[in-house]
Protein backbone atom coordinates (compact mmCIF):
# COMPACT_ATOMS: atom_id res chain seq x y z
CA UNK A 1 0.00 0.00 0.00
CA UNK A 2 1.26 3.53 -0.76
CA UNK A 3 -0.16 7.30 -0.55
CA UNK A 4 0.04 8.49 -3.56
CA UNK A 5 0.68 12.69 -3.96
CA UNK A 6 -2.07 14.34 -5.62
CA UNK A 7 -1.88 15.43 -9.44
CA UNK A 8 -2.31 19.23 -9.84
CA UNK A 9 -5.80 20.21 -11.35
CA UNK A 10 -5.61 20.59 -15.00
CA UNK A 11 -7.48 23.21 -17.05
CA UNK A 12 -9.37 21.09 -20.13
CA UNK A 13 -7.99 22.08 -23.47
CA UNK A 14 -10.25 24.66 -25.63
CA UNK A 15 -9.82 21.73 -28.34
CA UNK A 16 -11.91 19.25 -26.22
CA UNK A 17 -14.51 21.58 -24.38
CA UNK A 18 -16.88 24.68 -24.62
CA UNK A 19 -16.63 26.79 -21.44
CA UNK A 20 -14.49 26.38 -18.54
CA UNK A 21 -14.28 22.88 -17.26
CA UNK A 22 -11.41 21.54 -14.98
CA UNK A 23 -10.13 17.97 -14.56
CA UNK A 24 -8.48 16.30 -11.21
CA UNK A 25 -6.88 12.89 -11.66
CA UNK A 26 -7.51 10.44 -9.23
CA UNK A 27 -6.25 6.92 -10.65
CA UNK A 28 -4.37 6.29 -13.53
CA UNK A 29 -4.00 2.18 -13.46
CA UNK A 30 -0.08 0.62 -14.22
CA UNK A 31 0.12 -2.14 -16.47
CA UNK A 32 -1.65 -4.43 -16.87
CA UNK A 33 -4.46 -2.26 -14.88
CA UNK A 34 -5.92 -0.28 -17.78
CA UNK A 35 -8.20 2.27 -15.65
CA UNK A 36 -8.19 5.77 -15.34
CA UNK A 37 -10.34 8.28 -12.79
CA UNK A 38 -11.13 11.56 -13.47
CA UNK A 39 -13.16 14.25 -11.90
CA UNK A 40 -14.22 16.55 -14.12
CA UNK A 41 -15.81 19.59 -12.95
CA UNK A 42 -17.71 21.90 -15.45
CA UNK A 43 -19.07 25.21 -14.72
CA UNK A 44 -22.77 26.37 -16.31
CA UNK A 45 -23.02 25.55 -19.97
CA UNK A 46 -19.72 24.04 -20.20
CA UNK A 47 -19.73 20.70 -21.93
CA UNK A 48 -17.09 18.19 -23.87
CA UNK A 49 -17.16 18.20 -27.56
CA UNK A 50 -18.47 14.83 -29.34
CA UNK A 51 -16.57 11.81 -28.88
CA UNK A 52 -16.30 8.47 -27.82
CA UNK A 53 -13.68 5.95 -26.46
CA UNK A 54 -12.45 2.71 -27.44
CA UNK A 55 -13.70 0.88 -24.71
CA UNK A 56 -16.27 3.17 -23.57
CA UNK A 57 -16.96 5.24 -20.74
CA UNK A 58 -18.80 5.17 -17.31
CA UNK A 59 -19.79 8.73 -15.80
CA UNK A 60 -20.98 8.91 -11.96
CA UNK A 61 -22.50 12.24 -11.18
CA UNK A 62 -21.37 13.59 -7.67
CA UNK A 63 -22.76 17.32 -7.73
CA UNK A 64 -24.98 19.97 -9.26
CA UNK A 65 -26.96 18.87 -12.61
CA UNK A 66 -25.84 18.49 -16.66
CA UNK A 67 -26.95 16.53 -19.71
CA UNK A 68 -25.46 14.31 -22.06
CA UNK A 69 -26.61 13.15 -25.09
CA UNK A 70 -25.44 9.89 -27.81
CA UNK A 71 -25.11 10.87 -31.11
CA UNK A 72 -28.88 10.82 -32.79
CA UNK A 73 -30.92 9.90 -29.64
CA UNK A 74 -32.24 12.82 -26.78
CA UNK A 75 -30.90 14.83 -24.70
CA UNK A 76 -30.83 13.41 -21.26
CA UNK A 77 -30.51 15.32 -17.46
CA UNK A 78 -28.08 14.42 -15.18
CA UNK A 79 -28.39 14.75 -11.61
CA UNK A 80 -26.24 13.63 -8.68
CA UNK A 81 -25.92 9.63 -8.49
CA UNK A 82 -26.79 9.06 -11.59
CA UNK A 83 -24.61 6.82 -13.15
CA UNK A 84 -24.33 6.64 -17.28
CA UNK A 85 -22.18 4.51 -19.30
CA UNK A 86 -21.23 5.03 -23.17
CA UNK A 87 -20.26 2.00 -25.33
CA UNK A 88 -17.13 1.86 -26.90
CA UNK A 89 -16.92 3.58 -30.06
CA UNK A 90 -20.15 5.22 -29.48
CA UNK A 91 -20.16 9.06 -29.83
CA UNK A 92 -21.75 11.13 -26.93
CA UNK A 93 -21.67 14.38 -25.32
CA UNK A 94 -21.99 15.67 -21.75
CA UNK A 95 -21.53 18.61 -19.43
CA UNK A 96 -23.24 20.90 -17.25
CA UNK A 97 -27.22 22.67 -17.06
CA UNK A 98 -26.85 26.34 -18.44
CA UNK A 99 -27.61 27.13 -14.73
CA UNK A 100 -25.70 24.51 -13.08
CA UNK A 101 -22.37 23.81 -12.03
CA UNK A 102 -21.55 19.63 -12.44
CA UNK A 103 -19.19 17.46 -11.71
CA UNK A 104 -18.83 13.54 -12.17
CA UNK A 105 -16.21 11.47 -11.97
CA UNK A 106 -15.38 9.98 -15.23
CA UNK A 107 -14.01 6.09 -15.37
CA UNK A 108 -12.27 4.58 -18.99
CA UNK A 109 -9.59 2.04 -19.70
CA UNK A 110 -7.17 2.37 -22.39
CA UNK A 111 -6.00 -0.27 -24.56
CA UNK A 112 -2.83 -1.59 -23.06
CA UNK A 113 -0.86 -1.19 -26.25
CA UNK A 114 -1.63 2.80 -26.98
CA UNK A 115 -1.04 5.78 -25.14
CA UNK A 116 -3.75 8.20 -24.42
CA UNK A 117 -5.75 7.25 -27.85
CA UNK A 118 -8.31 5.77 -26.12
CA UNK A 119 -10.41 8.43 -27.32
CA UNK A 120 -11.72 9.96 -30.68
CA UNK A 121 -12.27 13.71 -30.77
CA UNK A 122 -14.77 15.06 -32.90
CA UNK A 123 -16.71 18.86 -33.46
CA UNK A 124 -17.67 21.20 -30.66
CA UNK A 125 -21.18 20.93 -29.38
CA UNK A 126 -22.97 23.79 -31.23
CA UNK A 127 -25.24 26.09 -29.06
CA UNK A 128 -27.93 24.67 -30.58
CA UNK A 129 -27.26 21.05 -30.50
CA UNK A 130 -27.03 21.82 -26.70
CA UNK A 131 -29.89 23.67 -26.41
CA UNK A 132 -32.01 20.16 -28.56
CA UNK A 133 -32.47 22.38 -31.24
Amino acid sequence: MGHLPKPPTMKGPAEWFTGEVWIDPIFQGKDPARAQVLAVRFTPAARTAWHCHVLGQTLYVTEGRGLIQSRGAAIAELRPGDIVRAEPEEWHWHGAAADHFMTHLSITEAPYDTSNSEMTWGAHVTDAEYSGH
